[in-house]
């Protein structure tokens, strides 16, 4: 059985890890710690695990495998370059940083220590989002004109964000809304394409429910090979219905809920009236996948601290863009 422990607790998630921890018989969670004493004390009690009083004395812990980092966005560097040192592998709460400076030397340190990561870009998983980045990449749309992503949900219409306030803070979190949500599908998008050459955006605050919060925004985004990318993100809608769109000279497909339609006269059965249903299946959540990597050693399905640094350089360009109501420039992926 392989030993964890969680450091922070910030993270609106930590419910869900939590509550996948305790499905699993794999895994013993040896201890918690959060700056937090409350947060700390609450989810120590569902471990029936020790509560460290700082995150030295959590990585001391005899043979301790991992660790799950879901702290403000703001303390992950601080948090992480102990973790690179201790040689711990290491599950962090998605953004990886504030912005470009803080992920590129947490990415560093990462890869130099070696270990296995992983963030919480789950929708990596979804059939649809693997059967289009197989369909991109074997040149099936041909010339691809633009691509358009999507993700939103009701929270900021609803409970808000009471408990999680930090999320409403760019101090803490680096990023509001768009950037809360928006991180996911840029993922997505900067996983079909990798030849990202400008940036820019637009937010708005509906409902005005949090100080200098963005709580809904759209990017534009210029890609080297001409195609033209939007992606939108917020906490302000009722339903989300269409999650993607992909359209292309030789194929054109869109995402509704979790079913592909593709439309092409080159591909059999894709003719756009039900769903398409040749694809990939259903991988495991990305906790999942980091746990399941833990146990097998192997970075398999993973998404590496360099992809995590660039979503957040990224991910800053857009805010700035945002702010200045300027295109930004920004240097695209290398491997």
């Amino acid at each position: 059985m392989k030993k964890i422990a969680l450091l922070g607790a910030a993270h609106i998630h930590t419910p869900d890890f939590v509550r996948r921890l305790l499905a699993r018989d794999d895994f013993n969670v040896v201890g918690v710690w959060d700056h937090d004493t409350d947060r700390a004390n609450s989810n120590a009690e569902k471990f029936e695990c020790r509560i460290c009083s700082s995150v030295d004395e959590l990585l001391a812990l005899d043979a301790l495998d991992a660790v799950i980092v879901c702290s403000e966005t703001n303390r992950h560097e601080q948090i992480l370059d102990k973790v690179a040192e201790a040689g711990k592998h290491c599950f962090v709460e998605k953004p990886l940083g504030m912005g470009k400076a803080d992920s590129e030397r947490m990415e560093k340190k990462l890869a130099d220590a070696g270990v296995l990561f992983q963030t919480g870009y789950f929708n990596r998983s979804r059939p649809a989002y693997r059967k289009i980045k197989e369909l991109i990449d074997s040149n099936t749309f041909g010339k691809i004109s633009r691509i358009r992503l999507n993700n939103y949900h009701a929270k900021n219409l609803k409970e808000g964000f009471e408990g999680w306030l930090w999320m409403t803070d760019l101090n803490q979190a680096g990023v509001g809304a768009f950037g809360d949500l928006g991180t996911h599908v840029l993922d997505i998008l900067l996983w079909f394409m990798n030849d990202l050459e400008a940036v820019t955006a637009s937010f708005s605050s509906p409902l005005s429910r949090y100080p200098d919060c963005d709580e809904s925004g759209e990017a534009l985004l210029k890609f080297k090979s001409g195609v033209v990318a939007s992606i939108a993100a917020g906490w302000v809608d009722l339903d989300m219905p269409l999650t993607a769109e992909v359209s292309g000279t030789k194929a054109y497909a869109y995402v509704m809920k979790d079913d592909l339609y593709l439309v092409s006269d080159d591909i059999k059965d894709a003719h756009g009236k039900s769903p398409f249903e040749d694809v990939p299946e259903r991988l495991p959540h990305a906790f999942e996948l980091f746990l399941d990597s833990v146990h097998s050693g192997e970075k398999t399905n993973l998404v590496s601290p360099k992809e995590a640094a660039y979503r957040s350089t990224v991910m800053e360009a857009i805010y700035e863009a945002a702010s200045t109501r300027k295109w930004v420039n920004v240097e695209p992926y290398h491997q």
